[in-house]
């Protein structure tokens, strides 16, 4: 059984229900949750509130077409990312080409095997799993990039106030009076309270970053594993 799939949601959006029925009946045997929606309206009204993980969406439909959907929810930032399966009675090049892109991440036309769209909402799912995955491995890395400039920057401030204090120490000669004693203190004292600040920053730094490191470290998964979740073999439930 296709564990992956008990956790993953998708919206129906036609308006013939006889396809309705269909989808349902057939991918609730395959552990998916399913939500149905009679029209366009009534799909974005269900997007926001079922959240699914996938949309099949029919190109054809009163109220609001698929293409106009479409439109919507990519110009959302929030639903933007949500992949949709177009379904039309159209077998034009033209119109797959303009579905494509608006954003659609796949295209079948009726009539259709389900065994086929079956193999396309899990590729489906899969990519875009895959994306976010690119996305958290993305984050991380710049999480790490920001740490590793500002430690280098710590390292380039002590180095250079180390040199500066050498400096000093040179020109005084050889002979250091009290005057001169005292300058020298003063300065390895605000160098040295410089130094703790600058340390101190970086803890913070630190600190703010190991909750996004652990979120981050938690959401992701191996491909290996993501492939086994998504796209294991199909089985009769």
């Amino acid at each position: 059984m296709d564990q992956q799939a008990q956790q993953q949601k998708i919206l129906i959006i036609d308006d013939e229900n006889i396809n309705l029925e269909f989808f349902e009946s057939i991918l609730k045997n395959f552990k998916f949750s399913v939500e149905l929606a009679h029209d366009g309206k009534e799909g974005l009204e269900k997007v926001v509130e079922f959240r699914p993980n996938l949309i099949i969406l029919d190109n054809i439909m009163p109220k609001m077409s698929g293409w106009e959907v479409t439109k919507t929810l990519k110009s959302d930032p929030e639903f933007r990312n949500i992949p949709i399966i177009m379904l039309s009675a159209l077998n034009d090049v033209k119109d797959k080409v303009d579905s494509f892109y608006l954003g659609v991440d796949d295209y079948i036309t009726k009539p259709f095997n389900f065994s086929e769209v079956l193999a396309r909402i899990r590729v489906a799912l899969r990519n875009r799993e895959l994306f976010a995955q690119m996305s958290l491995v993305k984050s991380r890395l710049c999480l790490v990039e920001g740490l590793n400039v500002e430690l280098k920057t710590f390292m380039a401030d002590f180095m250079k106030s180390i040199d500066e204090l050498d400096a000093a120490i040179a020109q005084s000669g050889s002979e250091i009076n009290r005057d001169t004693f005292k300058t020298l203190l003063d300065g390895i004292r605000n160098k040295t309270q410089d130094a703790r600040n600058h340390v101190s920053a970086l803890n913070e730094r630190i600190e703010q970053t190991d909750p996004q490191w652990e979120n981050l470290k938690r959401n992701e998964i191996g491909l290996s594993i993501l492939e086994d979740q998504v796209c294991g073999a199909e089985q009769e439930p």
